[in-house]
């Protein structure tokens, strides 16, 4: 039996948790510090000394790295609408964005009038990523952690916009940054390298994968972060919107469905009534959630009911319910991801089982979630075409 925070249920394998003497978490108590410590007035005032410092200095006055979801969309409403600026709207793809997705993007970009790059990496190329990320850290989305952190600073870089928003601070989650720090959570190389790439470089990646794989080495470019000697000459500020303003999530849906038209969707393993607005950006969510409970015990059902129980919005018994009931289930979208790598379910949790945090014990004989709404319409990827595509053979004869 794994042992639980007795506030909001966290496990004890959940990524950077500690206990106090009674039983309470480390993420809980830095709650408390956020509601009873923080001077959020002090916080909005240096909020608003930032965005006048680099206000109309610059083609752009902010870039804003947006993944559609419900904090992206958020920080860029509330930039906008608050301080009236003109930002750059950076997007990375990572090759499952959801239709419901992409007409909430429409949607936000023409209402709120903004100028908009996205970015779509090499398929091929994502499928062997996947792969190796898959086998190395149980944890295939190592392209999607790098790129969405990466790419926008390099775009910040190419054209010379030095002030970058993010949404959420990861103090909200974990504790890799501690709102008892009382700082400003700075998104830069440190944070890059401590939690984001997995600790997998794009060098060490070209390594791993160039064996068998026809690898140019600049397609890893929109992976790796930025050079800090460049990034510093332009003066760069990289920085969580949710380091200046207090953050909840249940609130800022409802202004962005409100003001925007912003729409939740159908996610896998989620109790959809309860949380429709939670990781919708991505139809292989639910394979992410469903490794990560294999490998800890616990997926994203327990993570949502933790932000609630710590908000007092639901009771202990609630969340032990939603979690009882949507928890551990085989997604449909399992299927087509091992289409895409062309792995049997038996390689699959093979490689699952190598990485699982004791002293958890998974169940790989789980029943099915229901399908969503949209499942038909995902990405499949054609018999002929599946797996990766590895360098051809050279002959023996040099020929």
């Amino acid at each position: 039996m794994l042992k639980h925070c007795k506030d909001c249920n966290l496990p004890e394998t959940y990524e950077t948790l500690e206990f106090d003497a009674k039983g309470t978490c480390n993420i809980c108590t830095q709650k408390e510090f956020k509601d009873e410590v923080v001077d959020w007035s002090g916080r909005k005032r240096q909020l608003d000394e930032l965005v006048e410092a680099y206000r109309g200095k610059h083609d752009y006055d902010c870039l804003v790295p947006f993944s559609g979801g419900k904090d992206s969309t958020f920080t860029l409403n509330y930039l906008v609408k608050e301080y009236k600026i003109k930002p750059l709207v950076v997007q990375f793809n990572h090759g499952f964005m959801r239709q419901g997705l992409l007409q909430n993007n429409e949607r936000t970009f023409r209402k709120l009038g903004v100028d908009v790059i996205s970015f779509t990496p090499n398929w091929q190329l994502v499928k062997r990523l996947m792969l190796e990320s898959l086998t190395r850290k149980g944890d295939f989305c190592w392209h999607c952690h790098t790129g969405i952190y990466s790419y926008p600073m390099h775009v910040a870089l190419e054209k010379r916009i030095p002030l970058i928003f993010w949404g959420e601070p990861s103090s909200e989650y974990t504790a890799y940054y501690d709102y008892r720090d009382n700082q400003i959570e700075e998104v830069d190389e440190v944070k890059f390298n401590r939690s984001t790439n997995l600790g997998i470089t794009a060098e060490d990646m070209a390594g791993m994968i160039s064996g068998d794989f026809v690898l140019d080495p600049r397609d890893l470019k929109p992976f790796s972060y930025p050079p800090l000697r460049e990034l510093k000459k332009l003066g760069y500020r990289s920085v969580c919107l949710g380091s200046f303003i207090p953050w909840d999530v249940k609130k800022q849906v409802s202004i962005i469905q409100n003001e925007l038209g912003w729409k939740g969707d159908q996610v896998e393993g989620m109790p959809w009534e309860v949380y429709p607005y939670e990781k919708i950006e991505c139809f292989m969510q639910g394979v992410r959630d469903y490794i990560k409970y294999l490998k800890r015990g616990y997926s994203r059902v327990t993570q949502m009911t933790a932000l609630d129980l710590r908000n007092r919005r639901i009771s202990m018994q609630e969340a032990k319910h939603l979690i009882a009931e949507y928890e551990g289930k085989k997604p449909p979208s399992l299927k087509l991801f091992l289409e895409y790598l062309d792995l049997t379910e038996e390689e699959f949790n093979q490689i699952v089982a190598k990485t699982v945090v004791s002293p958890h014990q998974p169940n790989f004989q789980a029943s099915e979630a229901p399908k969503t709404a949209d499942y038909e319409s995902w990405f499949r990827e054609p018999p002929e075409r599946r797996g990766i595509r590895h360098k051809p053979e050279i002959s023996k004869g040099g020929n």
